[in-house]
């Protein structure tokens, strides 16, 4: 089969009717934040349910409007799904439960932060998202094991030099001196 130059064929894994489903005139984007599969899949799935109940209960609208509330690892595990294995949103929803099931046995430890560190040519700002979305995912981190380590991931340089004269107590405390250097 030939396709036209810069067209890609496009993998889904639902059934095609599924696929073939148009989403509603007049459909608003939900404001929900989307999912990236670290915390209960649940928490997620209900507050999904609670607003696109609202407009339909649809099965297969809920299937394809589900997509756009994922996000990060659970976003990348979908695109891997076999195509024409999700028939039902009840077959989705499981195989994304099983998958954040998956995702969150397999979190991190405080060694993490260890291979958190400023790169050379890296802003301040971008370290503290680095570290910011590492210590999220962390069970239980121990505030005074973040600081730490976060002290460590610095370049010497003044903000450093500032924290040395007068050290921060918290992670917040930390922060909230690091926006005045970003």
């Amino acid at each position: 089969m030939h396709h036209p130059v810069g067209r890609t064929i496009r993998r889904h894994p639902f059934v095609d009717c599924i696929t073939e489903t148009n989403i509603p005139l007049g459909w608003k984007p939900l404001n929900l934040e989307q999912y990236n599969g670290t915390i209960d899949p649940h928490e997620h799935l209900d507050a999904f349910l609670t607003q696109t109940n609202l407009y339909t209960n649809d099965d297969t609208i809920l299937c394809c409007v589900f997509l756009s509330s994922l996000k990060g690892a659970i976003l990348i595990w979908y695109g891997g799904i076999p195509p024409r294995s999700i028939d039902t949103f009840d077959t989705l929803v499981e195989r994304v439960s099983r998958q954040c099931a998956i995702i969150r046995s397999h979190r991190m430890t405080s060694v993490a932060l260890v291979n958190v560190r400023q790169a050379d040519d890296e802003s301040l700002r971008k370290l503290m998202n680095k570290f910011g979305w590492t210590t999220v995912q962390i069970q239980n981190l121990n505030p005074e094991v973040a600081l730490h380590s976060m002290l460590l991931a610095l370049h010497l340089d003044k903000f450093v030099d500032s924290l040395c004269q007068k050290p921060s107590g918290t992670i917040d405390e930390l922060c909230e001196r690091d926006e005045g250097y970003i």
